[in-house]
């Protein structure tokens, strides 16, 4: 073996330990529930709650937070995943705040978004774009159909081509292309005196609810599922939550800041 083999193959092994150093201890997940000025559900506790429960359940530890000065460089670091439970409107403070979950993003932390995450920072086109999209409107509360689009993904394996729900039916706007798409209300089951408005036909009779992407470096994983209070004890629900969770923790390395470059907050 030449010294460069030897250099390299010392520094592979280095990278493997380090990482599986990483594996071993313990997973961290932040539950950021943060509101600005606008519509709270009021399910927020409920969500907090169930989410701790799947932490218990699945040697994740969980600490929940809606002070958005627990979004800083040094706090974040130790999280493997940051879950926007129910977030709504503006969520950050500050513009170091914004830079702080932008390089945390960068740095391949999870992100996971529940319901009214896609209601936040409707005036950040990058976060729209890290989220999946945006909100724009839902109808009223309602049993409707729900498409099964991706039967390998944790969050969705378990479920049946169709899954009947009771809920909100969100419809965003400035859908990132490349999201992998989940779950997909069946329009043809909505009541909605102004679906010829939006969303009308352009996914013709469906409408994306959930998908996960790589984004940035981070790993991303979004439900429009989740208005109400009961749902937090929903088996199934629940079994959905759980699975997009650990898909956006990944390997269980959690963020690596060593080629974060980002010093400015992205449009």
């Amino acid at each position: 073996m030449n010294r460069i083999s030897f250099i390299l193959l010392a520094a592979l092994l280095l990278f493997i330990a380090a990482c599986s150093k990483e594996k071993i201890s313990e997973t961290k997940i932040l539950v950021y529930t943060k509101n600005g000025n606008g519509y709270v559900h009021d399910n927020i506790e409920a969500s907090v709650k169930a989410i701790q429960k799947i932490g218990i359940e699945n040697n994740f530890t969980v600490y929940a937070s809606d002070d958005p000065g627990d979004i800083n460089e040094e706090n974040l670091k130790q999280y493997h995943c940051i879950i926007l439970s129910n977030t709504n409107n503006e969520i950050f403070d500050t513009e170091e705040q914004k830079l702080a979950f932008v390089r945390y993003v960068h740095a391949g932390g999870g992100i996971v978004g529940i319901h009214s995450a896609c209601g936040s920072e409707r005036e950040w086109p990058w976060f729209w774009a890290m989220l999946g999209g945006k909100f724009e409107r839902h109808p009223p509360f309602q049993t409707f159909d729900i498409k099964v689009i991706d039967h390998e993904h944790p969050s969705t394996s378990f479920l049946d081509e169709k899954w009947k729900w009771e809920d909100e039916c969100y419809y965003l706007k400035y859908l990132n292309p490349d999201i992998n798409i989940l779950l997909a209300a069946d329009l043809r089951t909505v009541e909605d005196d102004k679906k010829d408005v939006y969303p009308g036909e352009i996914f013709g009779n469906y409408f994306p609810l959930a998908w996960y992407h790589e984004f940035e470096g981070g790993r991303v994983f979004y439900t429009a599922l989740g208005h109400k209070i009961e749902h937090y004890t929903d088996s199934t629900f629940l079994a959905h939550i759980t699975g997009g969770i650990k898909w956006a923790v990944g390997d269980g390395c959690g963020p690596d800041y060593t080629n974060v470059k980002t010093n400015t907050i992205p449009e």
